[in-house]
């Protein structure tokens, strides 16, 4: 078998510890890295361009046939995330028919602030995909990852305060639920633990995907001068960010994760 394991690469700040370690520290001459937004990620793994990612937890649920989650991984938080961010002129409780830009980089994103606008406030307003909504001149919107990250740091430089309120859905959710919210699951196509040669390879990235999650977590101190957000975050406030994420995927967040699937069966996402 001369095929490479295609493996769908977010190139955001969350997952860049992870990947850098991956990278680093293992023999990666078996696979084949693809980038691409979420959004991109979780359209090449479903139309079996790449065979395995870190993909958004509500692509997983939409098609979970299609899918095997790889155990003991994921990219969640126990309260705030710091990356999935609602910036609002307005409080959360007075967004009622309202227009939200939201960012078209993650579905999970946008379902979450849905599920929190609709179930936790009973608030009904309009959430409109816009390509850069912090561009878009609205009153609020949703921006995740390091298009969060970066706006939040260059609010508060160019204002010391932020003229918004800022609101992070991680932690809503947990204030509400008591449970992790999971936004993003290692998932393998299912067929791939079934084709020739592919298994004891899906099985040896399995193992170095353990390795650099351990690793990584052990020296995310020093991991932090090489990520690329140091181009506009201080070394003390990535370290901060990442501090935040829980890597883990536990019975727990499985809890958090089927809470997730009730709220978008009832809002018809499933």
């Amino acid at each position: 078998m001369n095929e490479k394991l295609r493996i769908g690469e977010i190139p955001y700040a969350n997952l860049f510890p992870i990947f850098y370690t991956l990278k680093k520290d293992c023999d990666c001459s078996a696979y084949e890295f693809v980038e691409g937004a979420p959004s991109r990620v979780n359209k090449l793994l479903r139309a079996n361009e790449i065979d395995l990612s870190p993909s958004s937890s509500i692509e997983y649920l939409k098609n979970p046939s299609l899918y095997r989650i790889i155990e003991g991984h994921s990219i969640s938080s126990r309260g705030a995330v710091g990356s999935i961010l609602l910036f609002t002129t307005r409080f959360i409780e007075d967004l009622g028919d309202t227009v939200v830009h939201v960012s078209s980089q993650s579905e999970t994103s946008i379902a979450l602030l849905d599920i929190i606008l609709t179930k936790f406030h009973n608030i009904k307003c309009g959430l409109r995909v816009t390509e850069s909504p912090e561009r878009s001149g609205a009153d609020s919107f949703l921006l995740i990852g390091d298009d969060a990250l970066k706006y939040s740091v260059e609010e508060m430089k160019d204002n010391g305060v932020g003229e918004r309120l800022v609101y992070d859905l991680g932690e809503i959710w947990y204030q509400k639920t008591g449970l992790p919210f999971v936004f993003a699951l290692w998932i393998a196509r299912a067929e791939v633990y079934e084709k020739e040669g592919y298994r004891d390879l899906l099985n040896s990235f399995i193992k170095d995907l353990d390795s650099a999650k351990n690793t990584a977590l052990k020296n995310l101190d020093t991991i932090v001068s090489h990520s690329p957000m140091k181009a506009f975050m201080s070394g003390h406030d990535i370290l901060a960010y990442w501090n935040k994420l829980d890597y883990e995927l536990t019975d727990e967040h499985k809890k958090g994760l089927e809470l997730f699937r009730q709220y978008l069966k009832e809002l018809a996402y499933l």
